[in-house]
């Protein structure tokens, strides 16, 4: 009789289910479909043996990545170990719902694995089913794991890095080459439609950029002359091109052209340049990222067939994982296997022929030289991949020794070691390096002392702003009584008919008519008696109290009465 466990992996730990009566439950698959959706009836069928729940999250995730990957974990080798009945007179079978786990399980405990068939089903059930089947797990809980452990699983897959984002020279090599094939289309479209007007033009411009710059400059043939020589030359950059193209447009064969076609011509023409530009503009940002990513490789093959490889791999990291005779073919995977199955002559190079190393060398070495720099691109990409600072060192040493290899297969110059030559990139990269970091903790620096001076100016900046007030608000009542002050100095001297008003006060009193009269002819008759020196020291008087102490307006009178009186 066979005994089938189930192993169930869920965020929330490992399971293991018996099911009862496996041969009737095979031969009634369609009735167990059916009967999956439904709790009591599965409950029938499966039971829960034994359950292992994960200690945290960080657990968890190393547990799924385990089971990703096809490996064996320790915890799910003791929980097998301790529950899974693996001697006895019934034959124990595990189902599992990955191959790949359930090989690698099969290698470590030598018992019979079944993957596809009832278990898929069982499998199914138990994923619907899960919460309930397990006891002090709600769905609630279950759903919570699940939704935590995804995030995590995805974050730790995604693996993302700023400065490894090998991800975006994929996307930019793949539009390069789109665009390359949509300029060629395009611009044959504009070579036709423009050909019906102008025809000879064709075989003075040869590229295709250029071909349509000049059918968006000259338009309409006939409106061509002798001044604007000067801008033809501008664009094709060749005199005596432009002035052939003035030449062929006063004796061209070409068909008359309605201004609307026109506008539509130089519209798409417009267009096409747009897109050429814009490739330079792609093709110099991939160089960038090529520098930021993938330098040595970059050095030592190239851009644009650097990014093809990583595009080709999948990822840099799957790259570095390549053989040397896995890159050196890579990208002829169609010529190898029809050479396989007609047992021909294997492929030499794939994508690595557009380098420029292969073109120059003889035919008899074209197969050497590309073994030789598949091996170079293997060890640039694996420094490029596990390297912390990126440098391009290594990458101009690699591509010094196949330019040896390549000279000695010509001229016969044995080239330096591979040993004497690493040496020295170690030593130059360590120096480099060490610059490198130098000018990156100069930078850490510069950037924490900004960001302590802002958050010192953000903390006193309250503090300043009420204290300017302060400050602005005293300044302001200073000012103001200085004015004050000097308004009244300035208008001591200048009552010279007698100062009603003390200094130091500025409140208008209501004198009446009569007595503002009486004191006015007082003060014309003591004028004219005094004498010079008189007047001078009643002057003095009078604007001496006003520095020192201010008098009342009652006594003032009482004092002016008394000198008329005694006048």
């Amino acid at each position: 009789m066979v005994l089938l466990h189930v192993l169930f992996e869920h965020a929330a730990g490992y399971a293991l289910f018996a099911v009862k009566e496996v041969e009737e439950i095979g031969m009634l698959l369609p009735q167990v479909e059916q009967s999956v959706l439904s709790i009591g009836k599965f409950n029938s069928m499966v039971s829960l043996a034994a359950f292992f729940p994960f200690k945290s999250a960080q657990g968890a995730l190393e547990n799924i990545n385990a089971i990703s990957e096809g490996v064996v974990h320790a915890d799910l080798k003791l929980f097998l170990q301790t529950n899974l009945p693996l001697s006895g007179k019934k034959k124990a079978v595990l189902g599992v719902s990955d191959a790949k786990i359930g090989a690698s399980l099969q290698e470590e405990f030598s018992l019979s694995i079944q993957t596809g068939g009832v278990v898929a089903e069982i499998t199914r059930g138990l994923r619907l089913h899960f919460h309930s089947l397990v006891k002090g797990l709600t769905g609630l809980a279950a759903s919570k794991a699940q939704l935590g452990l995804g995030h995590s699983y995805s974050r730790a897959k995604v693996k993302f890095n700023v400065n490894r984002a090998d991800n975006m020279i994929i996307q930019s090599i793949a539009l390069l080459d789109q665009l390359d094939k949509d300029i060629n289309t395009f611009s044959m479209r504009v070579r036709e439609w423009y050909g019906y007007h102008f025809p000879e033009l064709i075989k003075i411009v040869s590229d295709n950029s250029m071909y349509c710059r000049m059918a968006q400059l000259i338009g309409n043939r006939k409106e061509l002359s002798e001044e604007s020589l000067e801008s033809l030359e501008e664009v094709v950059m060749d005199s005596a091109k432009a002035q052939a193209i003035l030449d062929a447009s006063r004796s061209s064969m070409g068909m008359d052209i309605s201004p609307i076609d026109l506008i539509n011509i130089e519209r798409f023409s417009n267009r096409v340049v747009s897109l050429a530009a814009y490739r330079l503009e792609l093709q110099e940002y991939l160089r960038s990222k090529m520098s930021q990513v993938a330098p040595n490789l970059a050095a030592l093959i190239g851009d644009v067939v650097g990014a093809r490889l990583i595009s080709h791999a999948g990822s840099l990291t799957n790259l570095a994982k390549y053989p040397a005779s896995t890159v050196q073919i890579l990208g002829a995977e169609k010529a190898l296997f029809r050479a396989l199955k007609t047992r021909g002559n294997t492929p030499k190079y794939g994508l690595i022929f557009h380098s420029t190393f292969i073109g120059r060398a003889a035919a008899k070495n074209k197969g050497r030289i590309s073994r030789y720099l598949a091996n170079k691109c293997t060890i640039a990409s694996r420094i490029d991949c596990f390297s912390e600072v990126p440098t391009c060192v290594y990458g101009d040493k690699l591509r010094d020794q196949v330019e040896e290899r390549l000279s000695f297969y010509e001229t016969g110059d044995v080239p330096r070691k591979n040993v004497d030559v690493m040496k020295e990139a170690v030593k130059e990269a360590t120096d480099v390096t060490a610059e490198i970091k130098r000018k990156l903790e100069k930078k850490e620096k510069k950037r924490r002392k900004r960001e302590k001076k802002l958050q010192e100016l953000q903390a006193n900046g309250e503090t300043n702003g009420e204290a300017e007030v302060e400050e602005g608000e005293a300044d302001a009542t200073k000012k103001k009584k200085g004015k004050v002050e000097e308004m009244e100095v300035e208008e001591i001297p200048a009552e010279e008919n007698g100062a009603l008003d003390t200094p130091g006060k500025k409140k208008k009193r209501k004198i009446k008519a009569e007595e503002a009269e009486e004191v006015a002819a007082t003060d014309d008759v003591a004028e004219q008696t005094d004498t010079p020196a008189k007047k001078k020291k009643k002057r003095k008087s009078e604007v001496e109290p006003a520095e020192e102490t201010p008098d009342t307006p009652v006594t003032e009178k009482k004092k002016k009465k008394k000198k008329q009186e005694a006048e």
